[in-house]
């Protein structure tokens, strides 16, 4: 097994787009789900989005029409891609898949 590896995150101005990007080996097994959850500053963890091994996609609320979930493969990857980011949503974004956990990634929304 390895790590779950995420990236992407940075200060982004609001209205404006990131992409993240979630590595790990467990995301090709077969039945898997990936998941993204945030987690800010003196709030519970929160489930945003997932993406099944045959790339059925669910969103919360607070995100939907606004992020994209997608699975590569080849690259044993998958993604978030959120546009019309607002300050609410800076928070750590973390993805899980098969129990494991990332470290997160910091995504600051600012003016």
């Amino acid at each position: 097994q390895g790590q779950v590896v995420e990236s992407g995150g940075g200060l982004v101005q609001p209205g404006g787009s990131l992409r993240l990007s979630c590595t790990a080996s467990e995301i090709i097994r077969y039945g898997a789900i990936t998941r993204w959850y945030r987690q800010a500053p003196e709030n519970q963890r929160e489930w945003i989005a997932s993406i099944t091994y045959s790339n059925a996609t669910n969103y919360a609320d607070a995100v939907k029409g606004r992020f994209t979930i997608s699975r590569d493969p080849a690259k044993q990857s998958v993604y978030l891609q959120m546009n019309n980011l607002k300050p609410e949503d800076t928070a750590v974004y973390y993805c899980t898949v098969e129990g494991r956990w990332g470290q997160g990634t910091q995504v600051t929304v600012s003016s």
